[in-house]
């Protein structure tokens, strides 16, 4: 009986060890290291806010059982985390299980490629391809191999530049002044009539020039006068006529000023021009008008260069002369006159003194010049709320209210004013920059980025911003692009992504970042690049 049992244990022994035997895993587990791995790029990379791995293998001839499948999955190991990319199924011959097929005689290769969210920690790990096989039912792992070390994440390095823009000044430390009037002549006359002094024009003229004569900031500069005949008669006489004219009306001009007491003593202030027939101006009223014939006029002006001869033309239509002689020459016997001079603005400083304890002295743009010549963001939000209630139409108010708590990272306040800005300038591009700086800074890049676009023209903070969302969301060709000629930390980084290793170490060099721990950190990896590449 117990030989019977002996015999029993023994058949079923050595079944149990020919099954073993025969798993084609154990012989697939043993010769694993055969297996070559090559993974793209290696160490990993981060780009935008995922590592994207690619990874090639070859299998061996006479390796991969006709019955067996492999789960292969990269798994990237960090610290105590471990993160899975998806898996490749590699399959035998006559596997029925879906994969990629290896042929068992002459083996094969097999291509992957996988991507995983980054998480911070992941640039100090390794990567191990973590196999499991399959074959009738049963499972074997193989043992875990490591195919890359560590991950690059010199794109995290982009700093938060987020540029915000105020409304700017039109502010000029001197404005050009000017008054323009006409004073007409009788034909063959060059004498200021009485009645001509009593027009809208000349009035308007008096009157801006008493108000300037009695603004102690304003200056008077010169007066041009240019005079003109009616292109009929002697050319001669008419040119003669033309700077005659040019005379008189620089003497009325003259008495008026004197009235007011204006000083017009400096040499080369009454620039007189006589510039004899205007047939030029003879041919705008013309093209102007709906006389009879005009345009046959207008085609003698254009057959005849010589100015007798056109005259001649034009007086063989006598009855068209004759309304020419009422309706066009009339204003073309004239003196054009323009009183020039300049506004100066107060000193800097009294412009800063008074946007403090006197603002309704500055004119608007004065105001807002005197914000930017202070530093502290407190003494331009003072100003800027003094703005903003003076001048409550004006979107720059708000704009550069929200400006400053933007910059003291007060970024609800700062947006309740840049929407206010919004509301008074709908679609204005430097409002809409700011906006979009305020949603990036809130996480909502694609509002961001929709604000950023509809701001493009208002400068180069609006590339800057864009710039960075592309840096970041590792598009870094466009990055690149908006940030131009821009001497940024963040620019010489796109540039390095990039690959323009030369570019981007000029960039850095002429950066603020320069001479920081940032900036010399870049230039190592630049370098250590360069030199991979050579």
């Amino acid at each position: 009986m117990k030989k019977q049992n002996f015999k029993k244990y023994l058949i079923v022994g050595i079944a149990g060890a020919t099954m073993i035997a025969c798993n084609p895993l154990n012989n697939m587990t043993k010769r694993a290291e055969e297996v070559t791995y090559s993974v793209t790029p290696n160490p990993l990379e981060m780009h935008g806010d995922s590592i994207q791995v690619s990874i090639s293998g070859a299998i061996p001839p006479r390796f991969f059982n006709k019955k067996v499948s492999v789960e292969v999955t990269p798994t990237l190991n960090y610290g105590e985390n471990k993160t899975a990319f998806d898996k490749i199924v590699l399959v035998g011959e006559d596997s029925e299980v879906e994969g990629q097929k290896i042929p068992y005689e002459k083996g094969g290769n097999f291509a992957y490629m996988a991507m995983i969210p980054y998480e911070d920690g992941m640039q100090v790990s390794t990567l191990d391809a973590v196999a499991v096989g399959m074959y009738k039912g049963k499972e074997k792992a193989f043992d875990p191999r490591q195919i890359a070390t560590g991950t690059i994440i010199t794109p995290a390095w982009a700093m938060e530049d987020d540029r915000v823009i105020l409304g700017a000044d039109n502010f000029e430390k001197v404005v050009p002044k000017q008054q323009t009037a006409t004073i007409n002549y009788l034909v063959n006359s060059a004498q200021v009539r009485s009645s001509e002094l009593s027009d809208e024009d000349i009035k308007m003229l008096a009157n801006w020039m008493e108000e300037m004569a009695g603004n102690p900031m304003f200056e008077f500069k010169n007066v041009e006068v240019t005079a003109y005949a009616s292109p009929e008669g002697e050319l001669s006489l008419n040119s003669n006529l033309a700077d005659n004219r040019a005379s008189s009306a620089a003497s009325a001009v003259d008495r008026m000023m004197s009235r007011r007491k204006i000083d017009d003593s400096a040499e080369g202030f009454y620039n007189k021009m006589g510039k004899g027939e205007d047939w030029d101006g003879f041919k705008k009223a013309m093209q102007a008008s709906d006389i009879k014939d005009k345009n046959l006029i207008l085609r003698v002006l254009e057959m005849y260069e010589d100015n007798i001869k056109r005259e001649e033309e034009i007086r063989n239509l006598a009855e068209t002369f004759e309304v020419i002689q009422e309706e066009i020459l009339p204003n073309l016997r004239r003196s054009e006159l323009t009183v020039k001079g300049v506004l100066n603005s107060f000193s800097d400083e009294k412009i800063k003194e008074f946007a403090k304890s006197n603002p309704d002295t500055l004119s608007a743009e004065e105001l807002l010049y005197a914000a930017t010549m202070y530093d502290g963001m407190d003494d331009k939000m003072t100003i800027y709320n003094t703005y903003a209630k003076m001048y409550a139409d004006d979107w720059r108010g708000p704009n550069n209210v929200g400006y400053v708590y933007f910059m003291q990272n007060n970024m609800e306040s700062a947006k309740a004013e840049f929407d206010k800005a919004n509301s008074l300038a709908p679609g204005n591009k430097v409002v809409s920059n700011n906006l979009g700086a305020y949603e990036r800074a809130n996480g909502n890049l694609e509002k961001a980025m929709e604000y950023y676009e509809a701001a493009k023209g208002a400068g180069e903070a609006v590339g800057n911003n864009i710039g960075y969302l592309q840096l970041k969301s590792g598009d870094y060709v466009s990055a690149v692009s908006n940030y131009g000629s821009m001497k940024t930390f963040n620019a010489a980084l796109a540039q390095t992504l990039n690959k323009d290793y030369q570019t981007a170490l000029q960039t850095i060099d002429n950066s603020p970042a320069a001479d920081q721990a940032g900036g010399y950190y870049l230039k190592a990896v630049i370098g250590a690049r360069m030199a991979d590449q050579n």
